[in-house]
């Protein structure tokens, strides 16, 4: 198992981790998206503390080159919409 699905594996069964999941961009697949969603600060900053995150960042020079991108975003008001295929197909009709 690589850093990442290392660094997935531990984080999603981590208390207070909503989501956690890694992708690779369609468009650039030298490119990594990571989204985390966490039920609080205080959980996020568990992850930012635990022995996997820390083993992760230290292996980050072997693996990624150029500049990293962090997007956060803060809100007590999240709302989740499940629907199928064909619901947003006849959405668009």
């Amino acid at each position: 198992m690589g850093h990442v699905e290392e660094l997935v594996d531990h984080a999603q069964r981590e208390a207070g981790t909503v989501r956690y999941r890694a992708a690779m961009d369609v468009t650039n697949p030298s490119l990594l998206h990571f989204f985390e969603q966490y039920e609080d600060a205080a959980a996020a900053e568990v992850h930012a503390e635990s022995e996997p995150y820390r083993q992760f960042m230290s292996a980050l020079p072997e693996f990624a080159d150029g500049s990293i991108e962090t997007v956060q975003f803060e809100t007590d008001d999240v709302h989740v919409s499940e629907f199928t295929a064909t619901d947003a197909a006849n959405a668009v009709e």
